[in-house]
């Protein structure tokens, strides 16, 4: 993906094929685009065009939509066992969950998931890659219809 732009794209098109339940593990160093792609999803998906900032001080941010968007940031973290304390089952249940750096959740981190590896590429691009359990299979080639056009 060559430009923010497209990131955020990338990020309205996840959006569009999401529901109540999911969880989108968002992967990548820092500056490969996590937020970017958070920023597009929350504002696609609640139709609000409000400041999505990535929430690494308060470590979990929630958006109001048609369903509730948790946002967390476990960059922080330090025990998987935090992020219990942070709400994430209720999240789940009642919501659509987005996580960047999802590894600090350890054994917690859910097999149900949509993987999602941005890092940056030549030219200042990014390059993604989507992966997911079998509830995600068709949702995958949609969204890649989706960017590819």
């Amino acid at each position: 993906m060559p430009a923010e732009a497209d990131t955020r794209a990338l990020g309205q098109a996840i959006a569009r094929r999401t529901q109540q339940g999911d969880m989108i593990a968002l992967e990548g160093g820092l500056g490969a685009g996590k937020t970017t792609l958070a920023r597009g999803f929350i504002q696609h998906f609640t139709g609000s065009v409000e400041e999505v900032v990535s929430p690494t001080f308060t470590l979990a941010q929630l958006y109001d939509g048609p369903v509730p968007i948790w946002h967390f940031d476990l960059y922080r973290l330090k025990d998987p066992m935090e992020v219990l304390e942070l709400g994430l089952e209720d999240a789940l249940t009642e919501g659509i969950v987005l996580v960047e750096w999802p590894e600090r959740m350890g054994h917690l981190l859910p097999q149900r998931r949509l993987e999602v590896g941005l890092a940056l590429g030549l030219q200042n691009g990014r390059q993604a890659r989507l992966a997911g359990d079998p509830s995600w299979a068709a949702r995958i080639k949609e969204i890649g219809s989706d960017v590819a056009r």
